[in-house]
């Protein structure tokens, strides 16, 4: 399911129909501080969305609701008219308030107008991917997913949207969507400290779906761990690198999505993301999410 590439750690893995470079990049936090209003550098945020298509990666990841509106028009100001290699990912099922919260937003009207409003921002008539955001902020939470991915179905159907994802869910939310329509990506909140959808990760695998891990860093509470730093000085890295590389060898069809305002960081997210782990590295990187 996935090549090899020689421009960026991890090859490939297609979703659905559509290659992708494993390596991708999440443009949250090109919006302004807690993903709200413009970014202080305007111009360093085009250059960053600009320098990752020239570094050879292929998926995005974006929504309505980071700025809101803002990352999605500073993607389509630095990269339309699209490479037709480029895949751009977004998301529905929550809107912001003015203090920065995320409601949820979850109804056919709310998520067709989300939709309509993604389609619109990004300057395309289908949008490649859209992911139904469930659960809140605390993590995915019990519930039907039913009606909210029907609506999303039938969007699909209308030929507004390519393929279809699931975010911040459940297992039992994932078997739902998948009785509903095909699901192509898994998008929730796991990284070394986060091991809660391990055995979920393991069964996507098997069914050649993408798990997409959000805040793969920490977000913003960045790793922190003694494993973690003395794997890193043992192979003279930083512990946000080996953090990136654990990731990228802990199962093929994860794809890597973290985000940066810095062309700087970006490289330095790549050549982190590329280290190899030995199994001694990874056997004591292991002990800290259990």
């Amino acid at each position: 399911m996935n090549t090899p590439s020689e421009a960026l750690p991890g090859g490939t893995w297609t979703l659905g129909d559509v290659p992708v470079t494993r390596f991708g990049y999440g443009a949250m936090q090109l919006a302004g501080p807690w993903v709200m209003g413009p970014p202080a550098d305007r111009d360093g945020a085009l250059a960053v969305l600009r320098e990752a298509v020239g570094l050879g990666i292929t998926h995005i990841d974006t929504s309505d609701a980071y700025g809101p509106r803002i990352t999605n028009e500073l993607v389509r100001e630095a990269l339309h008219p699209y490479p037709e290699s480029l895949f751009i990912a977004t998301k529905v099922g929550a809107t912001r308030d003015a203090q920065g919260g995320w409601p949820t937003a979850r109804r056919p009207e709310d998520l067709r107008k989300q939709v309509q409003d993604n389609l619109k921002s990004l300057g395309v008539d289908r949008l490649d991917l859209v992911n139904m955001r469930m659960g809140d902020a605390q993590g995915p939470q019990p519930g039907s997913i039913t009606e909210a991915f029907e609506t999303l179905a039938g969007l699909q159907q209308e030929g507004l949207i390519r393929h279809l994802g699931v975010s911040n869910v459940t297992g039992e939310q994932v078997d739902q969507a998948r009785g509903i329509a095909p699901v192509v990506c898994v998008q929730n909140m796991y990284n070394l400290a986060h091991r809660h959808d391990d055995d979920l990760v393991g069964r996507l695998a098997a069914e050649n779906i993408a798990y997409v891990p959000f805040f793969p860093l920490g977000g913003f509470t960045p790793l922190q761990s003694k494993a973690l730093s003395r794997v890193a000085d043992r192979l003279g890295a930083t512990p946000m690198s080996v953090a990136l590389a654990w990731l990228m060898q802990r199962s093929p069809n994860i794809l890597l999505i973290p985000g940066t305002s810095s062309t700087a960081h970006l490289r330095e997210n790549i050549a982190g993301a590329g280290l190899s782990l030995s199994a001694d590295d990874a056997a004591e990187l292991d002990t800290i999410g259990h």
